[in-house]
């Protein structure tokens, strides 16, 4: 899992493409990308499929700035991008959040 980051020279903006290998959701029928940078909404912002079973989305995000994320599998399953640039405690017991810096 990673993210790659390339920097806009005309705006103070990181166009930041995530991707979760196949081998960690070989049988999804979904998966989306959930974070703060989209309210935590489950649904804002699905991945696409590629043809090596890869998801993959790019966002535009603003420079400076650090998000939690995590991946959701088929509704119910939440992966951690195993190369974040850190992880941060949730509430909840056990738990961490993906880190970009953008």
């Amino acid at each position: 899992m990673s993210t790659d980051i390339r920097y806009l020279k005309s705006k103070p903006i990181g166009k930041v493409t995530f991707r979760l290998p196949g081998e960690a959701a070989p049988s999804a029928d979904a998966v989306h990308l959930v974070g703060e940078f989209n309210g935590w909404d489950e649904q804002a912002t699905p991945m696409q499929r590629l043809k090596d079973g890869t998801y993959k989305t790019t966002l535009d995000l603003s420079i400076g700035q650090a998000y939690s994320y995590r991946y959701l599998i088929d509704g119910t399953a939440w992966e951690n991008d195993w190369d974040a640039h850190r992880y941060e405690p949730t509430p909840f017991v056990g738990t961490d959040n993906s880190v970009v810096e953008v």
